[in-house]
């Protein structure tokens, strides 16, 4: 895990490779729960027999569920200390680019693509890929936003 102590040095973050996290197994139970959650009940999520006859061939996580797994999987990565806070800014791009099936494994890489310095603050523009075990093309691709406060 790499940890910046603070806005200073969190300011210099630019361009650092922040490394890849563990793997996360996409099991029904949470697809089910996101679904719950989110009111996203097509069959392709939760109809396991359905979804074995359609064009998967399995149910998949829903592409929005593949990017809420973005906090969880890239605090395994890096931290800010010495902050009062972290919120997030906003997304500047996401593609989904192949469907997760369920039983499946995914990580996520992350690099510090911008670092922005404001007033009592530091903003970073952070791309993360989500990858899935075995897999030729990558879940998704995230430009994600977190503004740091001091």
């Amino acid at each position: 895990m790499k940890i910046y102590d603070g806005l200073i040095e969190f300011a210099e973050a630019e361009g650092d490779d922040l490394g890849t996290s563990e793997w996360m197994e996409i099991d029904q139970q949470r697809i089910d729960t996101f679904a719950d959650a989110t009111g996203d009940h097509q069959w392709i999520h939760v109809d396991p027999a359905r979804a074995a006859e359609g064009p998967f061939g399995a149910t998949i996580a829903h592409g929005f569920l593949t990017l809420s797994l973005l906090p969880v999987l890239i605090n395994q990565l890096y931290r800010v200390d010495n902050v009062t806070m972290a919120v997030n800014y906003g997304l500047d791009k996401v593609r989904f680019m192949a469907p997760v099936l369920v039983g499946s494994k995914v990580r996520a890489s992350t690099k510090v693509l911008v670092v922005s310095k404001l007033e009592a603050a530091v903003q970073a523009t952070f791309e993360t890929t989500f990858e899935i075990e075995g897999a030729d093309k990558p879940a998704a691709v995230v430009q994600s936003i977190v503004r740091y406060v001091g």
